[in-house]
């Protein structure tokens, strides 16, 4: 028997199944590409051609597209990024004390006391320091950004880039190049600064005790590791599946829920992956809040609404 987690984010979706003993046993990772559905569809044909659907014991769901995919698939449960990370690192390692998590369009730091989140931060304003930036600049350098952690290493003399804001970063990177400076300094100074712009603004008034996990696509890079390392002096540690890790607490937590309440999944089965989903969105004018909702239909049948802060849409799933 396996439990399914899936991690709908604005950059990546990830998939991942968990033996009995919270062993991952597969692992997908595609581009949503601004199509979240058309990635989760992708990822179950690719399951369904190796597994059965009656295998799945439960299904859990985060990340940005957490509801709409707990509509499509049926999910036993449906958590924020913040306690998937979290629950994933400590199945992990009971002993970590902060989380690092860098992804695609966000950043976040988790702190955790005797396994118990105490506190938390997000970064969803400026696209400094998180994977898309680190992409676009890979790509601008021609570079390929598996390699970009690779170059910074190389690096003798770091040079000093402004990371406080991604448009002045570009800018002083384009200026450090045409001053001559080499590629691997200006890499390295480009990680050194985005360590400085997650600090700051981050993690800012937080204290970071060791044991210090770095999560999410970005812990990919070997360049960020070292320099949250210099900057903080003690060691930092990446796990095994650092890029799924919120695929992985959402498993965790789904196959907690079930066991819990002894009951049945509400997984819906791979063969989702050949129906017609189509949404759309109006504004509820049930009060002063003016919700904006957005309704799911597969194959023409309404199957569910999210995006109301009541319950008056969301609660009329269609059984």
């Amino acid at each position: 028997m396996y439990y399914l987690g899936i991690d709908i984010g604005s950059v990546s979706s990830d998939f991942v199944l968990l033996d009995e003993n919270t062993k991952v046993v597969e692992k997908i990772y595609l581009r949503t590409k601004g199509r979240p559905i058309e990635a989760l569809q992708e990822a179950f044909r690719i399951l369904g051609d190796n597994y059965d659907d009656k295998e799945i014991k439960a299904v859990g769901t985060t990340g940005s597209g957490r509801m709409i995919a707990s509509f499509l698939v049926g999910a036993d449960a449906v958590k924020n990024e913040i306690t998937t990370h979290a629950v994933a690192a400590l199945e992990v390692d009971k002993e970590v004390r902060t989380i690092i998590e860098i992804g695609g369009q966000d950043s976040k730091i988790i702190i955790l006391n005797n396994g118990i989140v105490t506190d938390f931060a997000m970064n969803t304003v400026c696209a400094a320091g998180t994977g898309s930036f680190l992409d676009r600049q890979a790509e601008r350098l021609e570079i390929p950004i598996e390699r970009f952690g690779e170059y910074a290493l190389k690096s003798s003399f770091p040079v000093r880039i402004a990371g406080r804001c991604a448009v002045f970063a570009e800018s002083d990177m384009i200026h450090k190049q045409q001053l001559g400076y080499n590629s691997y300094d200006i890499i390295n100074g480009l990680c050194e600064a985005l360590v400085r712009n997650y600090l700051s603004n981050v993690a800012k008034g937080k204290e970071i005790k060791s044991k210090i996990f770095f999560q999410g696509g970005v812990a990919s890079n070997i360049g960020m590791k070292v320099a949250f390392e210099k900057v903080l002096g003690c060691d930092v540690f990446i796990p095994a599946y650092h890029d799924v890790m919120g695929s992985i607490g959402a498993a965790i937590i789904a196959k907690e829920n079930i066991e819990k309440a002894k009951g049945k999944t509400k997984f819906k089965g791979f063969n989702i992956s050949e129906s017609k989903f189509l949404s759309n969105s109006f504004e509820c004018k049930g009060c002063s809040n003016g919700c904006e909702i957005v309704k799911i239909l597969e194959n023409g049948k309404e199957i569910g609404c999210f995006g109301d802060r009541c319950g008056k849409w969301s609660e009329k799933l269609a059984i």
